[in-house]
């Protein structure tokens, strides 16, 4: 089975960066990054030192239900191309413990076998999506759909 690695769309990414209101209707909030632990969602890559981000409420679900989390994450806050949809691991996934949840199970699992598991949730015919998310704060991090 094959998967892909998806980050947000960019229509969603540009209204944000210009201002437009997060999941809890505020203007994302402004940093600039220190290089460490600040991986945009849209180019699936870190935040360099001394580049300016957004951090802002997100909901990655297409409709309100009892398991549409909100949460924080961080989006570059100039402009930045969207990463392309693949088969391997995203850069910004490379460095600690992630949470993949096809929402109704999950668990913390190293980074190395995020693809297994996602392609083992896939194997259940409920599961329509695949979450990565932060093992340390379960933060959104990326979606997964089959290949």
């Amino acid at each position: 089975m094959t998967i892909q690695f998806k980050a947000l769309p960019t229509e969603d990414v540009r209204a944000l960066q210009r201002g437009g209101p997060d999941a809890y209707g505020h203007t994302p909030e402004r940093s600039i990054s220190d290089g460490d632990g600040v991986p945009c969602r849209h180019c699936l890559k870190n935040v360099a030192a001394g580049d300016a981000y957004l951090i802002l409420a997100y909901r990655p679900f297409p409709e309100l239900q009892p398991y549409a989390e909100t949460g924080p994450i961080f989006l570059h806050a100039q402009e930045c191309e969207r990463a392309d949809e693949a088969e391997a691991l995203p850069d910004m996934l490379e460095s600690s413990d992630y949470i993949v949840r096809g929402y109704g199970s999950g668990g913390v699992i190293p980074t190395t076998a995020i693809a297994a598991r996602a392609e083992a949730l896939f194997e259940r015919h409920d599961i329509a999506y695949v979450h990565v998310r932060s093992a340390r704060n379960n933060c959104y991090q990326c979606r997964i759909d089959r290949g």
